[in-house]
């Protein structure tokens, strides 16, 4: 994996709707549309495309799946084909460092301590921070009730399945359980459908989806590197 860099950082969070994209001179991210037919060609062409007037000399990719050494391991389950053995360094003409999109909204979420972020969205992400350290997790297709997976519950379908006041219960139920089984200082809830939750529990806050950008800023920071202070952190939400 190359070095850490001061330049300039592109992040892209790659998601099955659109595809997003900042660097530390804007303010606002760029939003290009996804969906089930983009490829990972089709990605890199369009980001080149609609960010060909920036400056930047490294990149940062959140990545709707398993990553493992820099490369995804598994093809997206809401986008085309074609990501798990592409080059997307020689694509793009830059050093690149690929990360799971949990993860990478974990990074910038992370307050110290030991933290579990859980991204409600299509799909559930999740990944914990422990004294500064990130670990990627897959907690999503682990059995919860009735041969169903948490991201059976805790995810569109089950959102969709349950309505919300059943969905919320379980979204309750399943951070407190996980809470006290990883023994966690806080929680972290990110994703679209964070919004709905209504009673955060105990020890959980929620997070900014603007977090996974200061994530994959802090993929190429130096150690005490600040970023550059056009990307503001959004304020926190108090943690009960």
């Amino acid at each position: 994996m190359s070095q850490a860099t001061s330049a300039p950082v592109l992040v892209i969070d790659v998601g099955g709707t659109n595809v997003k994209m900042l660097t530390p001179g804007q303010r606002r991210p760029l939003r290009i549309p996804s969906g089930p037919r983009m490829t990972a060609k089709q990605m890199v062409a369009a980001v080149r495309r609609e960010t060909s007037g920036w400056k930047y000399s490294a990149i940062s990719i959140g990545y709707p799946g398993p990553v493992r050494r820099n490369r995804p391991t598994l093809e997206p389950h809401n986008l085309g084909r074609g990501w798990v053995r592409f080059d997307f360094q020689k694509a793009f003409g830059r050093p690149v460092r690929i990360i799971n999109d949990a993860a990478m909204q974990a990074l910038g979420s992370y307050q110290g301590g030991r933290m579990l972020f859980l991204g409600l969205g299509a799909g559930l992400g999740s990944a914990l921070v422990v004294d500064g350290v990130l670990q990627p997790m897959e907690l999503a297709h682990l059995p919860y009730r009735k041969r169903r997976s948490y991201e059976d519950y805790l995810g569109l379908r089950g959102l969709r399945r349950m309505g919300k006041k059943k969905w919320r219960k379980h979204v309750c139920r399943v951070i407190e359980l996980l809470r006290k089984a990883l023994d966690v200082d806080y929680v972290v809830l990110g994703g679209g459908n964070s919004r709905l939750i209504q009673s955060l529990p105990k020890a959980t806050r929620l997070g900014n989806n603007f977090n996974a950008f200061l994530g994959g800023f802090q993929l190429w920071r130096e150690p005490g590197e600040r970023i550059a202070s056009a990307v503001r952190r959004p304020r926190p939400v108090a943690t009960r």
